[in-house]
């Protein structure tokens, strides 16, 4: 498919990755690959900050 389309399924398998609770160190590809860039940046889409979560438990009460 091309490097477009690995980097789309790099991001999507971060992603994915993330919302099942993997850990980061679960990515597949090599230090200084682009793919790897890609599934961190899609694996980082599904982390939520620290006051995100506390704003959300306080609004919650």
């Amino acid at each position: 498919m091309g490097i477009r389309g690995d980097l789309v399924r790099a991001i999507n398998a971060g992603a994915a990755a993330g919302r099942s609770g993997d850990p980061v160190t679960a990515c597949p590809f090599p230090s200084g690959d682009l793919r790897r860039s890609a599934w961190v940046r899609g694996y980082a889409k599904t982390m939520r900050l620290p006051d995100e979560q506390h704003d959300q438990e306080q609004a919650a009460e």
